[in-house]
Formats: structure tokens, C-alpha cells, sequence
């Protein structure tokens, strides 16, 4: 045997790990929606700029306790969602115990979680509008009235968005036969999307609420 084929056979075999392209063009369709919300947040600042008269009177009527404690719900819904992630890269579809053994749940369990507290900030949302409604803050009242529900409604039709996609990874979930790869991707590129939407509403909370 040659020096050649002797040095050839003893080095270890190379593999190229590709990214996975559903993951590669979540991202990317990510940083386009990023630069939608940089858009929201430069005409927030720039209305509030030009009349802050009327910030000082309307950031008056937010309630701060309510606003905080629905962004801790939908910041912990991003813990349960990775929770969820975990267990689909375990290809665990279902819990292995009882219901309240959550150390042994599995994908569906921690995603549905992750879907009622989404649903839950959704519904806390309309009741703030509604409160806000009844105070006099329409979307048509003032500047600060049309940032306000610019800025937070499509933040919430993307959780809605959230929502929906997370349905469909449960349908998913539980139409296959097999859980294998495919739906332990689903389950990965809409944490994405989740983790995404949480971090957008942490920016919008601190500077709605926050700074006032």
C-alpha cells in the first residue's frame, strides 16, 4: 500500500452538516419583519418628537400593573415553548406521565401551554384596548392614540399569527404517524417565530410604558 493510500485511510471522515433551509429562511424572513417593526418603532418616536404635550396626557391613561403582568405572561410563554422545542428534538410527541408530571411532558403538552398563554395576552390585550376606548383613547383621538394601536395591533396580529401556526404544528404533531424530523423542525422554526414576537413586545413594552 502506498504512503499515499495508507494516509488517506487512516484520517477520519469529513461530513458538511448543511443548515437546514426551512431554518435559514425563517431568519431570514425574520430580519425582514424586524426592519417592519424598526419602521413602527422610528414613527413612534418621531410623532412623540413633535408633540409631547399630548404623550404626558395620554401615556397618563395606560395601566402599567395590567400591561406588566400580560407581558409576563407571554415572556413565560416563551420559556414553555422552548420547553416544547426540547422535548420535539427528544422526538417526544406526548407526555410519558401523568398530567401534572410536567418533567415528563412531551412536545404537545408544552406547546399547548404555550398556545393558551398566547391566547391569554391576546384576550388581555382587547380588554385594554376596550378600557382604553372607554377613557377616550381611540386610534382617531389623537397622535399618540394612532401610534398606540398602530404599533401594538400588529404586534398582536402577529401573535395571532403565532397562534395559528401553532395549531397547525399540533395538527401536525398529531397526524403523523411517526414523529420524526420533519415535525421536530416545524416545532423549532416556530419557537423562531415566538421568541421573535416576545422579544419585539419586550422593546415595545419598555418603550410604551416605560418611558413615558
Amino acid at each position: 500500500m502506498s504512503t499515499a493510500t495508507a494516509a488517506s485511510t487512516s484520517r477520519p471522515h469529513l461530513s458538511v452538516n448543511r443548515p437546514n433551509p426551512v431554518s435559514v429562511g425563517t431568519i431570514v424572513w425574520l430580519a425582514s419583519e424586524l426592519m417592519f417593526f424598526a419602521g413602527l418603532f422610528a414613527m413612534y418616536f418621531t410623532i412623540r418628537s413633535t408633540v409631547p404635550e399630548i404623550w404626558a396626557e395620554e401615556t397618563a391613561k395606560l395601566n402599567l400593573t395590567f400591561a406588566a403582568v400580560n407581558t409576563t405572561i407571554l415572556v413565560l410563554s416563551s420559556i414553555t415553548c422552548q420547553m416544547g422545542v426540547w422535548a420535539a428534538e427528544r422526538f417526544q410527541p406526548a407526555r410519558t406521565g401523568g398530567l401534572l408530571q410536567f418533567t415528563r411532558w412531551g412536545m404537545n403538552e408544552w406547546m399547548t401551554m404555550t398556545f393558551v398563554m398566547g391566547a391569554i395576552f391576546i384576550g388581555g390585550q382587547v380588554f385594554e384596548y376596550a378600557e382604553l376606548v372607554e377613557h377616550g383613547l381611540t386610534i382617531a383621538s389623537s397622535p399618540y392614540g394612532s401610534v398606540f394601536y398602530l404599533t401594538t395591533g400588529f404586534h398582536g396580529l402577529h401573535v395571532i399569527g403565532g397562534l395559528i401556526a401553532f395549531l397547525f404544528l399540533l395538527g401536525r404533531s398529531f397526524a403523523a404517524k411517526r414523529f420524526g424530523h420533519h415535525e421536530a423542525t416545524t416545532a423549532i422554526v416556530t419557537s423562531y417565530y415566538w421568541h421573535f414576537v416576545d422579544v419585539v413586545w419586550i422593546a415595545l413594552f419598555a418603550a410604551i410604558y416605560l418611558i413615558r
